[in-house]
């Protein structure tokens, strides 16, 4: 039997911890390797996770980084044979969430499998069309020939909550220790490159949304466009991503028209600050540090590295 481990990153969980160890307690299938990667949290994070049997290992701030963390914890973990990963903010749903993601290994074809998030309960509009349009109720199995139906959408999965089988993982490169964010979608890519099956469970659920201010969703596609153009294999291999973004823009308008109208406008200004952060984040080489750290969402990974 498959040996697995859990791995949630973590800095200042807040109010949220306590229901998610709760959560997490309840789980039918348990992971036999637990670990939380703390970022020198100010509250009671580590020390509720250690209470509840987790490994903590405790970094500095400006020492996370989306890959390269990631990929100490796998490193930690040498035992287990498939990783899970969740994040703070991600609350499993159901007692059996982790037992049916991990059924999805029983096909060997299966490399990497996310499931199911379904927005908060206290979500805006927004926020719950975003999840309702990425996860939907229906489960899938992507390899490479699909991605002429899926294009760029072929090789989306999320570490908010999702596993990995370690084989697939490593001949993959692991997780890249140089990249702002979407350390998922780019071993996603290479594992699918390499002959490996992405699942999607939905029967997996957890409740995980965003509610995102103006500025946050500017910084966050800025984000986004420097990972792309860092990462210009993903495009070229599975497609751009402008076609999904419209598909994304008709339906948020036909669900706001249907459930928040009077949201209509600002979910258009929304859309427009995310074009011109995904625009600017890929020209980021010709823009100051400053600049830079300005614009972006995830500020430290400027310290370490060059534009």
């Amino acid at each position: 039997m498959n040996k697995v481990g859990l791995i949630v990153p973590t800095l200042n969980a807040g109010k949220l911890w306590q229901s998610w160890l709760k959560a997490f307690e309840q789980q039918t299938r348990k992971p036999d390797y637990l670990l939380v990667i703390d970022s020198s949290s100010s509250d009671d994070t580590a020390a509720m996770a250690r209470a509840q049997g987790f490994d903590v290992q405790v970094i500095l701030k400006s020492e996370f980084n989306h890959g390269g963390t990631r990929q100490s914890g796998v490193n930690t973990l040498s035992g287990a044979d498939i990783i899970v990963f969740l994040t703070q903010d991600a609350l499993l749903a159901n007692p059996d969430a982790i037992e049916k993601l991990l059924a999805a290994f029983e096909d060997e074809r299966v490399g990497a499998v996310y499931g199911r998030q379904l927005p908060h309960r206290n979500a805006g509009p927004m926020g719950a069309h975003a999840r309702f349009f990425n996860y939907p109720s229906e489960s899938q199995l992507r390899s490479l020939e699909d991605r002429q139906r899926f294009g760029i959408k072929t090789v989306f999965i999320s570490n908010s909550f999702a596993a990995y089988r370690r084989s697939a993982l490593m001949q993959a490169g692991g997780f890249p220790v140089d990249t702002i964010m979407n350390e998922d979608t780019y071993v996603a890519g290479k594992m699918l490159i390499k002959g490996w099956k992405i699942g999607y469970c939905a029967e997996a659920q957890v409740f995980h949304s965003h509610d995102y201010g103006f500025v946050d969703e500017f910084k966050r596609y800025f984000d986004i466009g420097v990972f792309h153009t860092h990462t210009p294999w993903l495009q070229q291999t599975f497609g751009g991503a402008s076609g999904e973004g419209l598909r994304f823009v008709i339906s948020e308008q036909r669900y706001l028209l249907r459930h928040a109208p009077w949201l209509i406008p600002s979910a258009a200004l929304r859309t427009g600050l995310k074009w011109l952060g995904f625009k600017l984040g890929a020209l980021h080489r010709a823009l100051p540090q400053a600049i830079l750290r300005c614009f972006s969402l995830h500020k430290t990974y400027w310290l370490r590295t060059l534009p």
